[in-house]
């Protein structure tokens, strides 16, 4: 079926079909990479199959973005005049609860996205404009789409966009700044029976701040989040530990809050070194070629009042406006993203009340229900792509409201 004229409801209409009759092969996907979780940067199986799935329907797929090895970029009608939009793949898994954030979800709605937009392309006789699907591995920590960024791999997109699923839906939520720090202190061991004088306890530092950081939680903004883990605290309990890492995260709506955040945690961290004689060592970690860190998302206003419009046209019921904005759905590397092209971070329920990185949600990512309102949610990203690659005044408002301060 050819359209003419650009007729963007046929042409929704057509993107919608495609995703419904990709289902089967949809669904498939997605059970295979949530039935093959694979941690940060380790996430070869998800590589593969999502490579040579699009492949077969048609992409010009380059397998590898730089040094990372499970990243990719796949291109359709990318050697024409017109819009280029970017539709963003995770399928990176937790340690241990596996899914739990419900990465096979998001690649299952990038695919289903693509395909609506790829038939919508061919039904203009590919002058809608271009598609480029990217594989963006490692969100959870390791800052996958930040090296992406470094290579250039969103430079010559217009706009882009992914979904996340959670238990709300809302087409702008709230996703904060994050600082990742190892907060490390070294001390002196020594025989904790025979000449625990001799020691300097590390560990010891190491509870005086985990201690200080939570009692401080009273003193911070609702939208402030402090958490860490110990990531080393000694060897046996007969030695007095030398050395101990906590892996701390820091996040706030935007970067000067973020800044006034650490500036307070500084205060706790150097306190507990000065009060057990530890020195203590800060270390950012280093996303692709400086020291970076998970920004605040900058939603685009009118692609996420756009992807909105055509979710609830499915029936989909969105948080009352104000609240949306407010409920917080974590931290992302896409945010980076959001500062070098417009971008939207929809998020979408998939009928459970878990709360995301729980065992609970790793289950229903996994579950049947949750591919309608998956196929929704990629139907609906299809619809907003065609609206602004179709209607040139879109695309320049969309550029407009990116170039505002």
């Amino acid at each position: 079926m050819i359209v003419t004229m650009v007729d963007t409801s046929k042409l929704q209409k057509i993107a919608c079909e495609s995703i419904e009759n990709a289902s089967g092969e949809l669904h498939k996907l997605s059970q295979e990479i949530w039935n093959h979780p694979e941690t940060c940067y380790e996430e070869k199986f998800a590589h593969k199959y999502l490579t040579d799935f699009l492949k077969e329907k048609g992409f010009k797929v380059q397998p590898d973005i730089g040094d990372l090895g499970t990243a990719f970029r796949a291109e359709y009608n990318c050697d024409v005049k017109g819009p280029r939009v970017g539709v963003i793949c995770e399928y990176d898994a937790l340690p241990e609860i596996n899914h739990a954030c419900g990465h096979n979800l998001i690649a299952e709605a990038g695919v289903a996205a693509a395909l609506g937009i790829k038939a919508a392309i061919n039904a203009t006789s590919n002058t809608l404009g271009g598609l480029v699907v990217l594989g963006t591995p490692a969100e959870e920590g390791g800052g996958g789409k930040i090296f992406m960024i470094n290579e250039g791999c969103f430079a010559d997109i217009d706009f882009c966009m992914m979904v996340h699923p959670t238990a709300f839906n809302s087409a702008a939520p709230l996703v904060l700044g994050c600082h990742h720090l190892d907060i490390t202190y070294t001390g002196h061991s020594a025989h904790a029976a025979a000449f625990p004088w001799e020691g300097i306890n590390a560990l010891d530092a190491g509870v005086a701040c985990y201690t200080s950081l939570s009692m401080m939680r009273q003193q911070m903004k609702p939208t402030w989040r402090v958490h860490g883990v110990f990531k080393h605290g000694g060897v046996k309990p007969n030695i007095i530990p030398e050395k101990c890492v906590l892996k701390y995260y820091f996040r706030a709506p935007n970067n000067n809050e973020l800044d006034d955040l650490l500036l307070k945690a500084k205060g706790c961290w150097e306190g507990a070194a000065q009060a057990t004689g530890c020195s203590v060592k800060i270390q950012s970690y280093n996303f692709g070629k400086k020291e970076e860190f998970y920004c605040a998302m900058k939603h685009n206003k009118i692609l996420s009042n756009l992807y909105q419009q055509h979710a609830e046209s499915f029936g989909i019921k969105f948080l009352p406006n104000g609240i949306a904005e407010a409920t917080l759905l974590g931290s992302t590397d896409m945010a980076n993203v959001s500062l070098v092209t417009p971008s939207i971070h929809p998020a979408f329920t998939i009928n459970t009340s878990a709360a995301i990185h729980t065992r609970e949600f790793n289950k229903a990512a996994g579950s049947p229900e949750a591919q309608s309102y998956t196929r929704i949610a990629g139907k609906s990203m299809a619809m907003t792509s065609i609206d602004v690659m179709a209607k040139p005044e879109l695309m320049e408002a969309v550029v407009a409201e990116f170039n505002q301060v």
